[in-house]
């Protein structure tokens, strides 16, 4: 296995933006995912009983049923109300459900991503254009997801297809970047090597998720909208850049 865990060369000065934006993600998964997700559903919650009828299409007997219900947390129910569902859209969960996650190693993997790509594309945009099109890549790559997935009930949350929409802008601009990458295989094999940036995206583009995307459409991984968001970000990199030609 591999996992990038920095790159180079990394700009001048905070990227502030980036740093907010991380800090956002983590409070909101101190404030309500962590204690929440040690609340027992309220089965007086108005959603619980929409959130049963949803469980008992994905499971596949009442006993399976049964034992879902006893580990269904507070936590699962504001997802379900609040994460982004294609079978029933809502404009407020599309931006909200970019901010929530579904655990710690969820959170840390996504942040990580940001942490290294994200200050070369805000330094490139500039803070504000790089807040707008963070939302933005977001937004395209869960409806990108929405538009395969349109009858889907399962909630969408996480950050990775706004991050995905990131790595798209940094594939475009920043080709002679190298990421250093960790390559492990516990207990006998550790090391760190620098590899091309764009051969990192690629892998991560074509194998990470198109390939899992076309052979798949499954695994609890929205494939679509890593795939949607990275093509998002690299078509506004290369607008902009035919648009500065161009002037």
């Amino acid at each position: 296995m591999f996992l990038p865990i920095s790159d180079a060369p990394n700009p001048k000065g905070v990227p502030i933006a980036t740093w907010a934006i991380i800090a956002l993600n983590v409070a909101l998964y101190l404030v309500l995912n962590l204690p929440l997700g040690m609340q027992a559903a309220d089965s007086d919650d108005p959603v619980y009983a929409e959130y049963v009828d949803f469980l008992a299409q994905q499971v596949g007997s009442r006993a399976e049923l049964s034992e879902a219900l006893r580990q269904v947390s507070a936590y699962d129910l504001f997802v379900f109300e609040h994460g982004y569902r294609p079978a029933a859209p809502s404009p407020s969960d599309l931006l909200f459900s970019m901010f929530l996650h579904g655990g710690l190693l969820h959170l840390a993997g996504n942040m990580l991503f940001l942490w290294i790509y994200g200050d070369n594309v805000e330094r490139r945009l500039g803070l504000l254009p790089f807040l707008l099109a963070y939302l933005a890549t977001g937004a395209a790559a869960t409806l990108f997801h929405a538009l395969v997935f349109a009858s889907s009930p399962v909630p969408l949350v996480g950050a990775s297809g706004a991050i995905s929409g990131v790595l798209g802008f940094y594939f475009v601009w920043f080709p002679r970047n190298v990421v250093r990458v960790l390559f492990f295989l516990p207990p006998f094999f550790l090391d760190v090597f620098e590899i091309s940036a764009r051969i990192v995206l690629t892998i991560y583009l074509l194998l990470d998720n198109l390939l899992p995307f076309l052979l798949a459409r499954g695994g609890g991984v929205a494939h679509g909208a890593h795939i949607g968001g990275f093509v998002a970000g690299a078509g506004i990199a290369w607008l902009m850049d035919r648009r500065r030609l161009a002037a």
